[in-house]
């Protein structure tokens, strides 16, 4: 007998998810029996067993629970380098026409020496050419041989597979809107494609978690990609679009063992790492962002390197901090930052003023330059020391292990998720008073700060901020392709690249 673990349905703010029943050849599900799954702290458990397994709506069984990992493991995604049809704007779907440019192969290129250094045991691969030959380039002189799954093809997009996107829109009108504003409903030939992806991602990882290894690496294509990050974090089909992956962006996810066999503790410890700057400017899953929120972890602190001293104290930034900040104002010079929101944090503060010092003097590098005035601001809610020393858990050590977060008491969690919901508050109101000339904030706390604000942004409850990992001095970008009052769409999580050596590895061991 199966055990299903199984919460109600996350409620998002985007009021296009909806049932249709335009399609009469489209299989309809009941609203009432839709949920969000999360295995790893839900509270009621449903029995099903093999009979009617084969009856269960498409969501029920992406999301039955993971195999139970007996040691810990780490996944690393990347997408394919740019292919010959990403380049003319057709749609690929699953067919295998397309290959990887030139600019592609070099992407490739630069994921294989950004992942040079770590020991996969074992690749899986879609078989699709761009992908594969994306995986070839990576994998490189390893003697193990590349195992390809169907499974990890790009989605099935049937009739609209080859065309053009203007030929979409001409060909397919109404169809072709609904594939851009309600994907998770979306209809073609009488399937559901993202709902068939989830269910396919889902297989994909028992075949993952299952192989007898600590180090994967998978390389597959952007939907693909979306639907394993978001199956393994417990999230449906409307999240398609949210988690964004570019050519040949790296995402890491740990497996952490639990006892009794348990499903695994899952942790996003890095989401999109692209081969150039995620803040350099693209569109936003196929739409322009309007505005956008840079969440900037402050950089390290004496407290958190020496163990005499409390995580939670309010310390100044080491040598390192320094570097980091440096390194993160450096980055941001691809943005004309006007604002620069912080915590009252010392490292915050510092953080902060780094990155308007070089806004500022980046705008005098020319003869005739006039000065420019960056404005900073503290936000009191974006600050967790005091909730922090509230906890009874030792933490001194914690934030270098993925998901960290989840060891706090449970008053500390609810006062941390409370504070943070205030403060994202602040941050899109923030964003919304903001010139429409003026479309960035800068946002720099604490990494424990920054978690809660993205999982205020994907609008999930407080069990999943044990879900994420950010490091000292990394970035995550968030974009509104709707304004802040529409859904915020995640571009990259703890972006680190940046740092260059004075960062953590993107796949620092897990043994």
């Amino acid at each position: 007998m199966l055990m299903f673990s199984i919460t109600p349905s996350i409620t998002t703010h985007n009021p296009s998810l909806h049932f249709h029943t335009s399609h009469r050849n489209c299989f309809l599900l009941n609203p009432k029996k839709l949920f969000s799954i999360r295995s790893l702290s839900s509270s009621l458990q449903v029995p099903i067993n093999e009979e009617n397994e084969e009856n269960l709506s498409p969501e029920l069984r992406y999301s039955r629970p993971f195999p139970a990992v007996k040691s810990a493991k780490r996944v690393v995604l990347v997408r394919h380098g740019q292919s010959t049809w990403n380049a003319e704007g057709r749609i690929q779907g699953s067919s295998n026409f397309s290959v990887l440019t030139q600019k592609g192969e070099a992407q490739a290129e630069t994921s294989r020496q950004m992942l040079v250094d770590d020991s996969f045991d074992i690749c899986f691969a879609s078989p699709l050419n761009r992908s594969k030959r994306t995986a070839e380039i990576i994998w490189g002189t390893r003697k193990e041989e590349i195992l390809t799954d169907l499974d990890l093809r790009e989605i099935d997009l049937y009739s609209f597979q080859g065309l053009l996107k203007h030929e979409g829109k001409e060909k397919f009108g109404e169809a072709y809107q609904e594939w851009q504003k309600d994907p998770a409903n979306f209809c073609i030939d009488g399937n559901y494609p993202v709902r068939q992806l989830w269910e396919r991602a889902r297989n994909c990882w028992d075949k993952i978690l299952l192989h007898d290894s600590r180090s994967v690496l998978v390389v597959a294509h952007n939907a693909v990609n979306q639907a394993l990050i978001a199956t393994a974090m417990g999230l449906g089909t409307e999240y398609f679009r949210v988690l964004l992956q570019s050519n040949c962006g790296v995402s890491v996810l740990d497996f952490t063992p639990r006892l009794d066999d348990l499903p695994p503790y899952v942790c996003l410890n890095r989401l999109n790492q692209t081969p150039g700057s995620p803040v350099a400017g693209g569109d936003s899953g196929g739409r322009k962002a309007s505005k956008q929120i840079i969440l900037v972890c402050h950089a390290s602190s004496q407290s958190k390197f020496k163990a005499s001293v409390p995580l939670v104290e309010d310390s100044p930034m080491d040598m390192l901090g320094i570097i980091q900040s440096q390194k993160t104002a450096e980055l941001l010079l691809d943005l004309r930052v006007k604002t620069v929101v912080s915590s009252r944090n010392l490292a915050s503060i510092a953080t902060a003023n780094t990155i308007a010092q070089v806004q500022e003097a980046a705008e005098c590098l020319g003869a005739n330059c006039v000065p420019r005035l960056v404005e900073k601001k503290q936000m009191q809610n974006l600050g967790v020391d005091n909730i922090l020393q509230l906890s009874q858990k030792g933490v001194n050590d914690a934030p270098h292990s993925p998901g960290w977060l989840k060891i706090l008491d449970d008053e500390v969690i609810t006062a941390l998720w409370d504070q943070s919901k205030n403060a994202w508050e602040s941050l899109l109101d923030e964003l919304s008073n903001q010139p429409e000339n003026e479309e960035i904030i800068v946002a720099v706390a604490d990494s424990s700060a920054n978690v809660a604000l993205l999982c205020h942004c994907l609008n999930v409850t407080k069990e999943w901020i044990g879900s994420f990992h950010l490091d000292a001095g990394s970035i995550s970008v968030i974009d509104f392709p709707d304004g802040p009052a529409g859904r915020g769409v995640i571009r990259c999580i703890n972006y680190t690249a940046h740092l260059g050596r004075w960062s953590i590895p993107i796949t620092t061991s897990t043994r």
